[in-house]
């Protein structure tokens, strides 16, 4: 059984609809029973880290979340309730993952600006671990967000906004994305199917 953790906080139609088109039957729950026996287990999520953490806190989630033994995927605003902190609302996280979220600093090399939020499609390097197996450098995802986590040893994956950031996380059976998979076409369809075959 795939769980996604349905807690309030937004793009759980949009995660449905990928897992719809990868063949997958799944459950939304904020069960935790379920989500222990689950053989994987998807933790969505827009909006505002302390808030999205507090909604987790309401459902016992926070607790049983960094328990669970099969594949986790955190997708945005779920990779970064994964990690230690985040600055945005100044947010105690589960701590998973071991690095921290910062707000984008939207700096060129040159001196230049950015936009923050970073929207739209970017580049990912440095890819590892098999959620990217069959992809080649520099795929093109599809991003939403003003922060991000900072690099770290559970990088598996960078994009450069300004500055480079963990597009993606890994650390034992968990793993986690900044960009949206299931936003991503062709690319994001493979991450989300390489992550339904990792084995439990």
């Amino acid at each position: 059984m795939i769980a996604v953790v349905d807690y309030a906080t937004g793009n759980l139609r949009s995660v449905a609809d990928a897992l719809h088109r990868a063949g997958a039957e799944f459950t939304l729950t904020a069960d935790p029973a379920l989500l222990r026996t689950a053989d994987r287990v998807i933790l969505p999520g827009v909006g505002e880290a302390s808030s999205a953490m507090a909604k987790l806190r309401e459902r016992g989630l926070d607790a049983v979340i960094p328990t669970l033994s099969c594949p986790v995927l955190g997708i945005c605003i779920g990779m970064q309730l994964m990690c230690l902190t985040s600055e945005e609302g100044d947010a105690r996280c589960m701590g998973i993952f071991p690095t921290h979220v910062r707000r984008l600093a939207g700096d060129t090399p040159e001196g230049g600006r950015l936009k923050v939020p970073h929207v739209g499609w970017n580049t990912i390097e440095g890819l590892q671990t098999p959620l990217f197996e069959g992809l080649p450098e520099e795929s093109f995802v599809y991003y939403v967000h003003s922060y991000a986590a900072e690099l770290c040893p559970a990088t598996i994956a960078t994009t450069r906004y300004g500055e480079a950031f963990s597009a993606a996380l890994a650390r034992d059976n968990f793993f986690g994305t900044q960009f949206h998979p299931e936003k991503s076409g062709p690319t994001g369809a493979r991450i989300i199917q390489n992550f339904l075959n990792l084995r439990p």
